[in-house]
């Protein structure tokens, strides 16, 4: 028998790298197996996605929902669940949706939750469109009319009753419960007892393990849905979703645009950003108040291009900044501010076309107005006071000095006096240069009355004496 160096035969040599070999093999198999158990799931199991949907129907939100159906699709999930909280569509079509779902390979169930959540408008359609609906306790859906906010006219009552019997109708539901979705809220229980909707679940993760072992009929037929496991023995005895179960919601470019979309949003920031402005005006530079309402007013009509504004509306906005601005250089109330504070209230009650839901709550309207009126009048003007004065330089005994004006005064200008710079006019038909001396006569508010020191401006009507005197009898 052949041996090695060692005496060892070779037979045995073999035998045990064999099975050296062999043990290799079986730990990476088993390693490999185990890889492929967590990285994809077995037939069956592919995933559970959950994408919540709240606030108005709009281009940020059509797009979650589209994404998601697109993508679910793709990797061949379990289920989509759509956790849907909205009062209606602005600038979108929610029948893009509706096509998307009747196209889905993938069981879509739409969830109108977490408690106190409500489907209405477009909302209420896209809950139809569902292959099963569910609501959550304490919540409601409808009424579907209008289904776009931004458009109320668009549809009517009879119209939206005929969808929402058709989709009802296709997926297995009563279409006359359906149809009753379209004028009127109905509570969750409400909604189950007329057939409008599958049943009541009060979380989505009740939802999940109550669907499973159900029949659903999608666009590639008929689905049974495998989504729970049973787990403990005995009194712990429960069931789990048997599978990962993804959230997805807005991402951070995407939610921010929602929130400008949001009616009371872009109002607020409208109105902040010209506040700010004409304050970045008054102080003569380019600093943070500028930019900030630079910001501010982009954020808006970012808004307005998705919102229904009347124009002229916003114009009186415009109009009644325009006009608190007059009476802050005036340097005190005048017939400006009057104009200002009903331009700002009209403006702001009128803003906004479309349905009333759409009107931000009377109590924001307050808020905002009274903000603006409070800085305009308040905050705006000690903004003047400090850079126009200074306190070392009291106005009581201001008369008398004399200066220079660094702006002509004709009639109005500003003037230095003591180093501090002054708003002024004067008292006088004539005109007084830039550069030229001046003397303070008298003050009103923050505004110096000023004339020449020497020999001071004749008034229009003592030269008009002067010259009738003159005049030979």
């Amino acid at each position: 028998m052949a041996t090695d160096a060692t005496g060892v035969p070779i037979t045995h040599l073999v035998r045990r790298a064999t099975a050296l070999l062999a043990i290799v093999v079986a730990v990476v198999v088993i390693v490999l197996d185990a890889v492929g158990d967590a990285t994809t799931p077995p037939r069956g199991r592919r995933g559970i996605d959950v994408v919540q949907v709240e606030g108005y129907l709009d281009a940020p939100n059509v797009s979650l929902v589209k994404d998601a159906i697109s993508a679910a699709n793709d990797r061949g999930s379990t289920l989509l669940v759509l956790q849907l909280a909205s009062s209606g569509a602005i600038s979108t079509d929610v029948n893009q949706l509706v096509r998307a779902i009747n196209r889905s390979r993938v069981p879509i169930v739409v969830w109108v939750g977490p408690s106190g959540s409500d489907a209405r408008g477009a909302a209420t359609v896209l809950l139809e469109a569902g292959h099963l609906a569910y609501v959550s306790p304490a919540s409601g859906a409808g009424p579907g009319q209008p289904v776009r906010l931004d458009d109320p006219g668009a549809s009517t009552r009879a119209g939206v009753a005929r969808q929402l019997a058709g989709l009802a109708r296709r997926n297995g539901r009563d279409p006359a419960g359906a149809a009753k979705l379209a004028g009127e809220r109905l509570g969750s229980s409400a909604a189950n007892g007329v057939g409008a909707t599958n049943g009541v679940r009060p979380t989505v993760g009740e939802l999940i393990v109550r669907l499973d072992g159900k029949t659903v009929r999608t666009a590639a037929g008929p689905v049974k849905l495998s989504t729970a496991k049973v787990i403990g023995h005995g009194r712990d005895r429960r069931r789990q979703p048997n599978q990962e179960v993804v959230f997805n919601r807005l991402g951070l470019g995407a939610s921010l645009l929602h929130r400008l979309i949001s009616p009371s949003i872009a109002y607020l920031l409208v109105v902040a950003g010209l506040a700010l402005m004409v304050f970045e005006f008054y102080t003569a530079g380019i600093g943070l108040a500028g930019l900030v309402g630079a910001v501010c007013a982009v954020g808006a009509f970012v808004g307005f291009s998705h919102l229904p504004v009347h124009w002229w509306a916003l114009g009186l906005l415009f109009l009644a900044t325009f006009g608190f601005a007059v009476d802050v250089q005036a340097g005190g109330l005048g017939v400006w501010t009057v104009i200002g504070a009903a331009s700002l209230g009209a403006g702001s009650i009128w803003l906004y076309g479309g349905a009333p839901q759409l009107r931000p709550a009377w109590w924001v309207l307050l808020v905002v107005s009274l903000g603006m009126l409070l800085f305009m009048l308040g905050g705006m003007t000690a903004m003047v006071r400090s850079r126009f004065s200074t306190p070392t330089v009291g106005r009581e005994g201001m008369i008398g000095e004399e200066g220079t004006a660094e702006v002509a005064v004709s009639p109005d200008g500003v003037v230095v006096i003591r180093g501090a710079r002054w708003r002024a006019r004067t008292n006088r038909a004539t005109p007084i240069g830039a550069g030229d001396p001046v003397r303070v006569v008298a003050v009103e508010g923050l505004v110096l009355e000023v004339e020449p020191p020497e020999g001071g401006a004749e008034d229009y009507r003592e030269r008009a004496r002067s010259r009738k005197a003159k005049q030979p009898d």
